[in-house]
């Protein structure tokens, strides 16, 4: 299953939420060689992980292992696309109440195998169309790599582009909008065999 940790529920995933941060650094930092901030030399930590974030996270349902994640902000509020990286998009930004930024999509780099991750980002994808379904989302925004542009699409996103890619720090990045659709987690449930609810909204239940 995939949790959502949220203001609500945050004090009682702290385990979780720093094993996930430390996989971010062995991912963004380590391996990536991202310039982002870290925590006591462990913990991938930026000034959008705030109460307002919200996490989809993959977990080994019997030891607990963090297996990946994602990260949601609010475009009503500062996001990383809005305020840090605007000259993607041609025009307005996408902002709004039925909008969120999707960031930090990470796997643990302690999965065995290429295999394994996909699955990890399969669940992830289909927790993301359910989560947005659920609440209201309509359009997701992301920036991405354009060489993963023709997996999302391959996937079964539906996507637009939000302007031409542009070369950012020796990377060539695009900015995206995501429409959420049912026909989409219809596609997703379908085409990796998962089963109906693949989100656990509540921690307590």
């Amino acid at each position: 299953m995939v949790q959502l940790i949220d203001a609500t529920n945050r004090h009682q995933s702290t385990a979780m939420l720093r094993a996930m941060h430390a996989d971010r650094k062995a991912v963004f930092v380590d391996r990536l060689k991202w310039q982002v901030p870290v925590i006591d030399d462990r913990y991938e930590v930026d000034e959008f992980d705030t109460e307002h974030a919200i996490y989809l996270v993959a977990a080994d349902p019997a030891s607990g292992m963090h297996l990946g994640s994602v990260r949601l902000l609010p475009t009503t509020r500062r996001h990383i696309l809005g305020d840090l990286f605007p000259m993607l998009v041609e025009g307005d930004v996408p902002r709004g109440a039925d909008i969120f930024e999707v960031t930090r999509l990470c796997t643990s780099p302690q999965l065995a195998d290429w295999e394994t991750h996909n699955a990890v980002r399969e669940r992830l994808a289909t927790a993301l169309i359910e989560y947005a379904l659920t609440v209201g989302i309509t359009h997701y925004t992301m920036m991405t790599h354009t060489a993963y542009l023709s997996q999302l699409l391959a996937t079964g996103w539906d996507v637009e582009p939000l302007g031409l890619p542009k070369a950012i720090g020796g990377q060539t990045l695009g900015a995206l909008k995501v429409n959420v659709k049912p026909e989409t987690l219809a596609l997703f449930r379908a085409k990796f065999a998962l089963p109906d609810q693949v989100l656990r909204l509540d921690l307590n239940a």
